[in-house]
């Protein structure tokens, strides 16, 4: 009888072990992102990092405001976590090809002064938005792939939410007229060619048939639709290189 071929598993480090089991939900076993956590392989504190002084701190004290914990290692664990995690890094950075997602650089090759004059002009970005205002720290809080769909679909609802983001209430909202002339109103839950749904001013989920009802939707981020079709690649990437700079 020929001999059977023996494998040998590869020894799972204690960094590795740790990291799966008390990071691995949220930012992936891998450390590529999971099911709320970014991807740490593209992080730009992981890349900033020099022994761990700025991932090591960020994992004792977590970022509650972003729901992440803190977790209480001992030095060596922490230290472990920290070398697994660049090393995942490491490894990724070797194997570009290989890669599940797309980093900034991917998307970074915009002009950001023709993106500012695109928003204060032919965009129209600037008669509703302001980098002062409602977007001032938008670069901060958001990159890459994230910031690049906050603005080309902001009307996503939770279906385009973000690790660390908040839920987000439906900006959408509708007025239903009964046969009786009663008027409900409320942020629109649901709505196909045969049914109308919403959340009234109480909080109960409501809907109709909408052969029995008028209904008037008012999207206050309808500007934002009908844009997708008016935008060039350059319009986008100049866009998004603006919307970088806003980090203050």
């Amino acid at each position: 009888m020929p001999a059977v071929a023996q494998t040998t598993a590869k020894p799972v480090s204690p960094g590795e072990s740790l990291f799966q089991a008390q990071c691995g939900f949220c930012h992936g076993r891998d450390a590529t992102g999971g099911a709320s956590g970014p991807d740490l392989t593209d992080s730009a504190l992981v890349a900033e990092d020099r022994g761990g002084n700025k991932i090591g701190p960020v994992i004792r004290t977590g970022r509650p405001e972003r729901g992440m914990p803190g977790f209480p290692f001992s030095d060596p664990d922490l230290k472990a976590v920290v070398d697994y995690i660049k090393g995942r890094k490491a490894a990724v950075d070797k194997n570009p090809g290989r890669r599940r997602r797309v980093t900034i650089d991917d998307l970074s090759t915009g002009n950001a002064e023709a993106g500012l004059a695109y928003f204060n002009g032919a965009g129209g970005c600037a008669t509703c938005h302001s980098p002062t205002g409602d977007l001032a720290g938008v670069g901060g809080r958001y990159r890459g792939l994230g910031l690049l769909m906050r603005f080309l679909y902001p009307s996503g609802g939770n279906a385009t939410q973000l690790p660390g983001d908040k839920p987000r209430q439906n900006p959408v909202t509708v007025t239903v007229t009964l046969p009786s002339g009663q008027t409900v109103s409320g942020p629109l839950v649901f709505r196909d060619e045969f049914t109308i749904a919403l959340r009234d001013a109480d909080g109960w989920f409501r809907s109709w048939p909408q052969s029995t009802v008028r209904v008037a939707i008012k999207d206050p981020l309808q500007a934002h639709a009908d844009q997708l079709g008016k935008y060039t690649d350059d319009d986008v990437h100049n866009l998004f290189a603006y919307l970088q700079t806003l980090v203050k």
